[in-house]
């Protein structure tokens, strides 16, 4: 379902200049290789260790409270100034400019921490793995955070970089006969409208706005991931 909503969207994203696949290819030849690592260990964890991942989602909302606190402290989100671009960056050119209709103008941006951001990408790559996610959750904080995207680019992008990453992971999984597709197929029909209304909506809002919806999805996320991982446990 994350493969589909991305594939329906990113392709509108592409045309409107917000998704930068120059930013995108150096993340995903990283996270490409985890993301698959992260699927074999997720279903080797689940079938081993009965409560194991429950304590594991448990983390996982903890460090998507954790992002969502510095999303909420951090300064300039929405257009992030960039004091010093690193060596690799420059090399690659990890720049470029999209039109803002809020604004009625046209922005350009630059990204730095590329060394960094690719760890990173790993790290979130294996999790989004692991648990089958898109992981936009964890993209946009490394892009817009980290790396200095723009936050709607870092949320464009983030789309672009799981249309690669989560058809890898998936393989896995339907290799191993964890996909239900009489649960999937309807559901990928309703992604796929969705994506490409919320894509439109995306290019057309106020990047203030969409920094708020990040935030807002990335908190629930945080709450439903420990109740569900503390529901696992069996305490409540």
């Amino acid at each position: 379902m994350a493969l589909t909503s991305s594939l329906s969207s990113t392709p509108y994203l592409v045309r409107k200049g917000l998704s930068n696949l120059r930013l995108m290819i150096p993340a995903v030849v990283v996270s490409n290789i985890t993301v698959i690592l992260g699927s074999i260990a997720g279903l080797w964890i689940t079938n081993t260790f009965p409560t194991g991942e429950s304590y594991i989602i448990i983390a996982l909302g903890g460090i998507l409270f954790i992002i969502f606190v510095f999303m909420l402290i951090s300064k300039q989100i929405e257009f992030p100034q960039i004091k010093k671009i690193d060596t690799l960056s420059q090399k690659l050119e990890l720049k470029d400019r999209w039109y803002e209709p809020s604004q009625n103008k046209y922005f350009e941006y630059a990204t730095t921490n590329l060394p960094f951001g690719l760890f990173l990408f790993s790290c979130v790559g294996f999790v989004a793995g692991m648990f089958g996610l898109g992981a936009g959750w964890a993209s946009v904080p490394v892009l817009n955070l980290v790396m200095g995207a723009p936050i709607k680019v870092a949320v464009a992008t983030s789309m672009a970089i799981i249309t690669v990453n989560t058809s890898s992971a998936s393989w896995v999984y339907l290799a191993k006969g964890a996909i239900l597709p009489f649960i999937c197929i309807p559901s990928v029909m309703g992604m796929s409208i969705g994506a490409r209304i919320g894509a439109k909506l995306a290019a057309a809002a106020k990047p203030l706005i969409i920094k708020y919806l990040v935030m807002f999805i990335m908190l629930l996320a945080a709450v439903l991931d420990i109740v569900k991982g503390v529901h696992g446990l069996g305490i409540f």
